[in-house]
């Protein structure tokens, strides 16, 4: 199965609804996020990706066949930061096991060690969350820690771990 990443569309907001509306995906993924996630929720975050700063906020539907079937980001950091970015994924439940994440994730970081001056981008997982984890290896991530007792998921504190992956070919002068 192929997947494809692309901008969002305001038109995206049901499938988006549909994809986030279960709490096996909205447990592996940070606070914030109400539950149910109604198509109210879907067209705010939609909206709120098309007016993010583009120099920034790197977001993303990954879709098949023109469908959405999850998010993908990378976000700049800022100040010493600057040419760091952190990404976050999820994929609608249904299409787990399927190589998608894979996919989204070596594209998206295709685009941004082509497309923009970031060198490093990061991504810490939930320990519990095997198959994130495993996505980031196949994809390139390097294993760089766990992050003990980093997080507070649903009462639970948590482990999470640190994978990154750095832009080939970067010298000081960079």
């Amino acid at each position: 199965m192929e997947c494809n990443l692309r901008h969002w569309k305001i038109e995206d907001a049901s499938d988006l609804a549909i994809a986030l509306n279960n709490k096996n995906v909205l447990d592996n993924l940070r606070d914030g996020l109400p539950y149910p996630y109604s198509e109210n929720d879907a067209r705010d975050f939609i909206m709120a990706m098309l007016h993010a700063d583009k120099k920034t906020t790197y977001a993303f539907a990954i879709t098949v066949e023109d469908k959405v079937v999850g998010s993908i980001g990378v976000f700049r950091k800022n100040n010493i930061h600057f040419k760091t970015a952190e990404m976050g994924y999820y994929l609608s439940k249904q299409y787990w096991g399927k190589g998608l994440g894979t996919s989204a994730v070596k594209q998206v970081c295709n685009y941004i060690f082509a497309d923009t001056d970031i060198i490093r981008i990061f991504a810490e997982p939930f320990a519990h969350n095997v198959a994130s984890c495993r996505i980031l290896e196949k994809s390139g991530f390097v294993y760089e820690g766990t992050l003990r007792k980093n997080a507070v998921k649903n009462g639970i504190i948590l482990d999470m771990k640190l994978y990154a992956m750095i832009k080939q070919s970067v010298g000081m002068a960079d």
